[in-house]
């Protein structure tokens, strides 16, 4: 039976390959090769239509014979297959004989899956792989062979039909390997549903609804993962191009808008890292603490999307740049962060928030080695909630009793207490997740991050929840190809509410809740919610006793009680010359909000205003005043010339510096026409002839090495006046300090003296009553 001509391609039909027969291969008198698939691999077929039109013109109940003959090869191991698929066994394609004329393929082999035997290395690796594979192979003989005839056309020259061993039932034909492929149709589907969120399991049981039963699907759940896996990465691959695409048209509108990507071959494993202007002033402004949030990893993101963000003079959120992770290997991380600090201007923070992941637990620490590592509380409570699923079921009380234990534990003796009691209690003493919980505890549990700036409002609290910069925005179905305009939205919506809490601070007068100074202070100098919160803090003093425990002249101790809470007492040292005072809350430390208890102490020793220490600039309405984004070119980790991204941004920043120079005046554009000519003319000496070197010293004429020394001098001068300015400073704000201590002693003094002229008063009444009577 012939087949009408076609020209196809391999059509997702798995052949697998085996060891061929030696006689036939002597009796062809030709060199035999086999080919090595490996048993996963697909050939790629778009659909079944091709299969269907290449057996249109067969019976599909036709048996194979030898002599029938076929179109081409393919067509041959097409029908072949249709015909196992309807007795109930797998093909896989085997030998062929090339010509020895112009090596095309003359001879084809197409055999039963069971046919021979695994060799002996084979069957060894199968057995050391952690995942072993049964073996199938049983020495069957059933094959066809096919040879092309000069007319071009392929013939069966051999045939054995018999097999040695059991055929598949027509129910669990489809399970068969050669008998799985995912059709045009069906893929269509299934990148509809995964568009939808759907899952692999989910998407076959439609698939299963939509053609009447599983047998009729075409493949298995396992076929549609590794589709759904493959269309995946993709995706991801096109869709990291269009953003570095639109990263490309960003900066081409800004020359402050900064990118790189990881390495220059086009693959799928290349990450991205971008920071705007605003951005990089954000971070001069409020860059002491930085989270990188990375929920995407727990959260199954279509997008491996990871920001860097902090926290504003409001306590908003705020960015300091984004990056997509696709590799999420140590070396890459620590380009990431590398490169993130190189955009901001190499400006370390004070701390840092992650997961707690091992690979970005081992970046941070080579990258930032200065940095304060904490990890993110909320993501660990998350990941109780999976690893310790069984107790929170069987014991409701167990979370709150955790989270107290966490965050309610005010020493290392405390908290170490209240561990040993909660694993006794629910029975987990040798819990392996706990244990290593345990073991980084400095890292996580409050008390012991409490020492370090963190910027949160209350210590105990520390990043119990994420408010993410992007929430609204990026989410688990947020596809690669909008990326970019859902960043451009969430940052024009963060834009917006900063503006509307700066309006608010700017045009809106606070309500005072006392005569004191301080307050009316705070209230000029912070923004509404910092305000807000020292408002809260001041205002709880008044229920605070403070008692002095010990004085050596310049240094008092005091224990300060709340009202209500004799059990617990906090520990302040109060420096009397230069008004500091530390508590062993931490509350200044963590937040940089003074507490209420060293507010208690000033407000016995009458100190009547905040001391300027006491106010960070970076909670201030002032806190962006006088803040600019370092313009100079970027030095990235090791060679700058790495990324081309990164040439053509520092270039082009030079090069319109260079241009608005020159465009001042006519003499300023002839200047820098000729520069721009000698230029070009270096540049292309350099393409042919390689690097060309200048010394300083040669540039014009030797001029450049006098204007350098000159304007050294200038910066010499300058610094040193700088230095007496911050001198005197420093000098006036000592004496402020010294003021401040007269002016509270003084108060106590008048103070001393009013109580005695009461007392002497009451005196000289009880003395005329007892004269008068």
């Amino acid at each position: 039976m012939e087949l009408a001509p076609l020209s196809v391609e391999n059509e997702g039909i798995d052949f697998d390959v085996g060891s061929g027969d030696e006689e036939e291969e002597a009796a062809a008198g030709a060199a035999m090769e086999s080919e090595d698939y490996n048993d996963d691999e697909e050939f790629g077929y778009d659909s079944g239509e091709r299969r269907d039109l290449l057996l249109s013109g067969l019976d599909q109940n036709h048996e194979p014979c030898e002599g029938m003959e076929f179109e081409s090869e393919e067509a041959a191991r097409i029908f072949y297959n249709s015909y196992a698929r309807r007795v109930g066994f797998s093909t896989r394609v085997s030998v062929y004989h090339r010509s020895r004329r112009d090596g095309a393929i003359i001879c084809r082999q197409v055999v039963c899956s069971r046919q021979g035997f695994r060799q002996a290395r084979d069957r060894e690796r199968c057995i050391s792989n952690k995942r072993q594979r049964a073996d199938t192979r049983v020495g069957c003989k059933a094959m066809i062979m096919v040879k092309k005839q000069d007319s071009g056309r392929w013939v069966v020259s051999r045939l054995i039909k018999e097999h040695n061993h059991e055929l598949v039932p027509p129910d669990k034909v489809h399970s068969l390997r050669s008998h799985r492929h995912v059709s045009g149709p069906a893929r269509s589907l299934i990148d509809t549903l995964k568009a939808a969120g759907i899952g692999p399991s989910g998407v076959m049981s439609v698939l299963i609804r939509e053609s009447g039963g599983i047998n009729n699907v075409g493949f298995t759940t396992v076929d549609c993962r590794n589709y759904m896996s493959g269309s995946r990465q993709r995706t991801r691959v096109s869709g990291v191009q269009q953003v570095v695409d639109e990263l490309k048209r960003m900066q081409a509108e800004n020359s402050s808008f900064f990118y790189a990507v990881e390495g220059e071959n086009e693959n799928s494993k290349r990450n991205v890292f971008w920071a705007d202007a605003d951005s990089r002033m954000n971070y001069n402004c409020f860059g002491d603490t930085v989270t990188i949030d990375t929920t995407y990893r727990s959260n199954r993101f279509r997008v491996p999307f990871a920001p860097f963000t902090g926290l504003n003079h409001h306590g908003q959120p705020v960015l300091f740049g984004c990056a997509l992770i696709l590799n999420e290997s140590e070396a890459s991380y620590i380009w990431l962060f590398q490169t993130w600090l190189a955009a901001m201007s190499g400006k370390h923070p004070v701390s840092m928030t992650t997961d707690q992941d091992r690979i970005i637990r081992a970046a941070v620490a080579h990258a930032l080695p200065k940095v304060r590592h904490r990890f993110c509380k909320w993501s660990i409570f998350r990941e109780a909630e999976e690893k310790l699923a069984h107790v929170y079921q069987s014991h409701p009380t167990f979370e709150a009793d955790f989270r107290k234990c966490v965050n309610m534990s005010e020493t290392a003796s405390e908290f170490d207490y209240s561990w040993e009691s909660l694993l006794k209690r629910y029975d987990l003493v040798g819990n392996e997740w706990l244990q290593s919980m345990y073991s980084v505890r400095q890292q996580w549990v409050p008390l012991y991050l409490r020492d370090t700036f963190f910027g949160e409002m209350t210590v105990t609290q520390g990043s119990d929840t994420i408010n993410s910069f992007f929430d609204g925005y990026v989410n688990a179905s947020t596809a690669m190809q909008v990326l970019i305009k859902q960043y451009e939205k969430a940052v024009a919506s963060r834009h917006e509410k900063e503006v509307k809490a700066d309006y608010d601070t700017m045009n809106t007068t606070p309500v005072l809740k006392t005569p004191s100074p301080m307050e009316k202070q705070a209230a000029s100098l912070f923004t509404r919610k910092i305000f807000m919160k020292f408002q809260e803090e001041l205002v709880e003093t008044l229920a605070i006793t403070a008692t002095k425990l010990d004085d050596t002249g310049t240094v008092s101790t005091y224990r300060v009680v709340e009202f209500g809470e004799d059990h617990k007492s906090y520990t302040v040292s109060f420096h009397i010359f230069e008004t500091i005072a530390s508590c062993s809350c931490q509350m200044f430390e963590f937040s940089g909000i003074i507490c209420r208890h060293i507010l208690a102490v000033f407000r016995v020793t009458n100190v009547l205003t905040l001391p300027s220490h006491y106010v960070l600039k970076r909670w201030t309405r002032n806190a962006k005043s006088g803040i600019l984004v370092d313009e100079r070119s970027i030095d990235l980790p090791g060679n700058s010339g790495d990324s081309s991204a990164v040439r053509f941004n520092n270039l082009r920043q030079e090069a319109i510096k260079f241009v608005e120079d020159g465009s001042r005046s006519v003499h300023l554009y002839n200047v820098a026409m000729d520069a721009l000519r000698e230029a070009g003319k270096k540049v292309a000496a350099a393409k042919t002839k390689g690097p060309v070197i200048t010394r300083v010293g040669d540039m014009a004429n030797g001029r450049a090495s006098d204007v350098q020394s000159s304007e050294s001098d200038q910066l010499s001068s300058e610094g040193e006046k700088d230095k007496k300015i911050l001198e005197l400073l420093n000098e006036v704000q000592i004496a402020n300090q010294r003021c401040e201590v007269y002016r509270a002693k003084l108060f106590s003094l008048l103070k001393d003296m009013e109580e005695q002229k009461l007392k002497l008063s009451i005196k000289a009444q009880s003395v005329r009553v007892s004269l008068k009577e």
